[in-house]
């Protein structure tokens, strides 16, 4: 079986692909959103866009979207924004690929969602990793992950089917986290793999 990665920004690769607004729709599978950097006046308009290109049965996530506390961006426009996505996810019954950066306590006010939500790129403290998942929230690990070793124990005590593994937008090979992963949590490759595609299933399913 093929290594899944969960969210990332090349084509062609097993997976989902964080689509952005001016690309065409891919023959593969991906997500489609308005991530908070990329917000503008004209916003209200990219969202239609969104969900018009969200309702391609290739479409298996809403996203990348959510809250940044780093950008120059209004936080109330944010969460407006954020909450216009989830509306959509939860009419369609997509599941949600969440970008949060200092915005953790916010981000958790929205565990009410009626469809999976997964916060991608995760690389905080355990007790983070551990009030997102007590609030229902699935984790999606990165490069971070191949020599983070808070992460890494994170990894090895949370439930399996609680997690992804992705790339992101990093130049390095999704195999190499697979492995490490694999060795992190003592099972075998195949078992991971089989175990993340799983996961995507029962997201996407209870979408």
């Amino acid at each position: 079986m093929d290594f899944l990665d969960f969210h990332h920004h090349q084509r062609n690769k097993n997976g989902i692909y964080s689509l952005n607004l001016t690309d065409e729709i891919p023959a593969g599978k991906f997500s489609a959103g308005l991530h908070p950097k990329d917000i503008t006046d004209n916003w209200q308009t990219d969202l239609e866009s969104i969900k018009k290109i969200s309702l391609s049965e290739n479409c298996l996530a809403i996203g990348e979207c959510g809250l940044d506390g780093l950008i120059d961006i209004d936080e109330k426009l944010q969460n407006e924004i954020f909450q216009a996505h989830i509306n959509w996810a939860e009419e369609i019954k997509k599941p949600i690929i969440i970008h949060c950066v200092r915005r953790f306590s916010q981000i958790l006010h929205y565990k009410t969602a009626k469809v999976p939500l997964v916060i991608h790129g995760f690389n905080k403290k355990e007790n983070i990793a551990q009030e997102l998942l007590d609030a229902g929230f699935y984790l999606s690990f990165g490069k971070a992950a191949l020599d983070h070793l808070p992460l890494q124990n994170t990894i090895k005590n949370i439930p399996i089917r609680s997690f992804f593994l992705e790339t992101d937008d990093s130049d390095f090979e999704i195999s190499e986290l697979y492995e490490k992963v694999a060795e992190i949590r003592s099972i075998s490759l195949e078992n991971l793999k089989d175990q993340m595609w799983e996961n995507l299933d029962n997201i996407v399913r209870h979408g």
